[in-house]
């Protein structure tokens, strides 16, 4: 039986704060506790935002919280053709489709509705324009150059599935997933093969991640990856989402928010003793 193993993931888009610290110390934690590994994973496909400098930052502010993890670490950008394998049985199953419609226009045809509904990020869902439109059609659009991306038609991917579950252990429940509050989300774009939801769900099962241990504001997310994985063929992890940090607003931490970052407080003489009061870990 292989040993439990955790994962930290972040993205090197922006400094980590206490949010990012609450996690990493938690997955070493309880890696720990079962006798499992802790990994780390470097989540960069949005390559125009991140960049090694918050990456060497990711390094050092781990380091610096007694954070260790094994070698060698997983980066994102280095595993393409790994995620264009996985979209391309996606593509196989007639489960996703090419999407055209830009911001601007789906602002536009949502505005004409009396009533639009909106997932879990308060994002609006993606029109059915495109779900409906001829192979012909779609072919004319990639033929003539339009910018599109690859979303997963929910309603059919739904029916293929079934009812779809996860364990979740900060309640010692078992959750129903509830896929169809995020309409047809966006799987990979034509200019990368990927997305946040189609990269984390193939990295886990290639690393055998058996417990993902993050942030409450990903619990909702947890039933798209649950429909991924069982379309793929994966294997379905234990989650526990815990609490979220929030900053003296009373909002979601952002990394640009500097005063709750890692380097900063430890340019304001923090210790990573202080940081684990703060966290109440």
């Amino acid at each position: 039986m292989n040993a439990p193993t955790f994962r930290f993931a972040p993205s090197p888009n922006g400094e980590l704060h206490l949010g990012h610290a609450c996690s990493a110390l938690l997955n070493q934690r309880l890696a720990k506790e079962s006798g499992g590994r802790m990994l780390l994973r470097i989540e960069d496909i949005d390559i125009t935002r991140c960049t090694p400098e918050f990456e060497q930052g990711i390094y050092r502010d781990l380091e610096w919280l007694g954070v260790g993890w094994e070698q060698p670490v997983r980066r994102q950008s280095e595993h393409f053709d790994t995620y264009s394998e996985a979209l391309e049985k996606l593509r196989k199953t007639g489960l996703i489709y090419p999407a055209f419609l830009s911001r601007g226009e789906i602002r536009a045809y949502i505005t004409e509705q009396e009533y639009w509904p909106r997932d879990p990020d308060g994002a609006p869902l993606y029109p059915p324009l495109d779900r409906h439109a001829s192979a012909a059609h779609r072919r004319e659009k990639i033929a003539s150059g339009v910018p599109f991306a690859w979303r997963l038609d929910m309603e059919k991917a739904i029916a293929a599935v079934g009812p779809l579950h996860w364990n979740e252990l900060s309640s010692n429940e078992t959750i129903s997933a509830e896929p169809q509050l995020w309409g047809d989300v966006i799987i990979a774009r034509s200019d990368i093969p990927t997305s946040y939801h189609l990269a984390v769900v193939v990295d886990d099962a290639l690393q055998n991640v058996t417990h993902i241990v993050r942030g409450r504001d990903l619990f909702a997310a947890t039933s798209v990856q649950r429909v991924l994985q069982t379309l793929l063929g994966l294997p379905a992890p234990a989650y526990h989402h815990h609490k979220l940090i929030l900053g003296p607003d009373g909002r979601k931490l952002s990394k640009s928010e500097q005063s709750t970052g890692l380097r900063a407080l430890r340019t304001a003489g923090k210790t990573p003793a202080d940081i684990q009061r703060m966290l109440d870990l």
